[in-house]
């Protein structure tokens, strides 16, 4: 029996809610939303957004994968409305979320911010630690890595940090033991030089290590608003575009994966299927597929 997985990325939820800016000043906030009301919210578009959370409903895949920035400027007032929107997609236990660099472009008390959304980034079962989070689903194993950490006013980086990479370690060497198909998600590229240094995760290369030497069935990620595929040794991390982005031209236009995983033979398969946003028929449709080279 083969499991589906559904991935996207980087909503960018819009528009920015009134007083957003200013409520609970911080100046990189308020740069932020200057950026957003000049050019950004020109590409972005929610209806976009809507459209692909209705197209991933309709395939009723087995589980979802969030990876990041739901919001733009975390502000107070983003995050209730980002929990109105999840809630809207989607029942907890179906989709999970790992941060992004705009869920925390600023600092946020995590009452304010990310509690709110709590319960799509919960752990199976109790742990000291948030992060990463491990979902069970079938024989897949759902791990959440939070690399989203505030930045100075030009940087869109973050950090995993050692900690955190050390229990990533020992949890992926558990579940390969258990014989679980194990998808890290992530808001960044995974490696360094998949994205410009002042974007980049501070500890890339290590992250790298960590999910090479363990030798993870798949890692997803956004940040870029770009499809991509790298391989880190044996390990495919895929990238997809903006959940929101219509087609300009210039950018990408908004689309998520579908991962088709099933065990055979003593091998993990996986077939991957994008679908892509079509601005004349206002609707999504398949763009490309392609298989992953097998694991045993």
């Amino acid at each position: 029996m083969h499991f589906t997985l559904a991935h996207l990325s980087d909503v960018h939820l819009g528009p920015l809610p009134s007083g957003s800016a200013t409520n609970d000043f911080a100046l990189k906030r308020v740069i932020g939303a200057i950026s957003w009301r000049a050019w950004r919210q020109k590409l972005h578009i929610p209806e976009i957004a809507a459209a692909l959370v209705e197209d991933i409903k309709s395939a009723k895949p087995d589980h979802v994968a969030f990876t990041g920035d739901l919001i733009n400027i975390a502000a107070h007032s983003e995050f209730t409305r980002g929990a109105e929107w999840l809630k809207h997609f989607g029942a907890a236990d179906w989709i999970s979320y790992t941060p992004g660099n705009h869920d925390a472009y600023v600092k946020v008390s995590w009452e304010n911010g990310l509690k709110h959304w709590a319960d799509y980034m919960d752990s199976d079962t109790r742990q000291p630690e948030r992060f990463p989070f491990v979902r069970l689903r079938r024989n897949v194993a759902l791990i959440g890595v939070n690399g989203a950490t505030p930045q100075d006013l030009i940087q869109a980086g973050g950090t995993v940090g050692q900690a955190q990479l050390e229990r990533l370690k020992i949890k992926l060497q558990d579940l390969a033991q258990r014989g679980f198909y194990r998808v890290v998600m992530i808001h960044h590229p995974p490696a360094p030089g998949l994205t410009h240094p002042l974007r980049s995760l501070s500890d890339a290369a290590e992250l790298k290590k960590v999910i090479a030497a363990a030798g993870v069935e798949l890692v997803l990620h956004g940040h870029n608003h770009t499809r991509s595929l790298a391989m880190l040794n044996t390990t495919p991390a895929i990238g997809v575009p903006s959940a929101s982005m219509k087609n300009d031209g210039f950018h990408q236009p908004a689309a998520w994966n579908s991962y088709r995983i099933e065990r055979k033979n003593s091998q993990w398969y996986t077939r991957v299927s994008i679908r892509q946003w079509n601005n004349n028929k206002t609707t999504f449709e398949p763009h490309d597929e392609f298989a992953l080279p097998t694991k045993s």
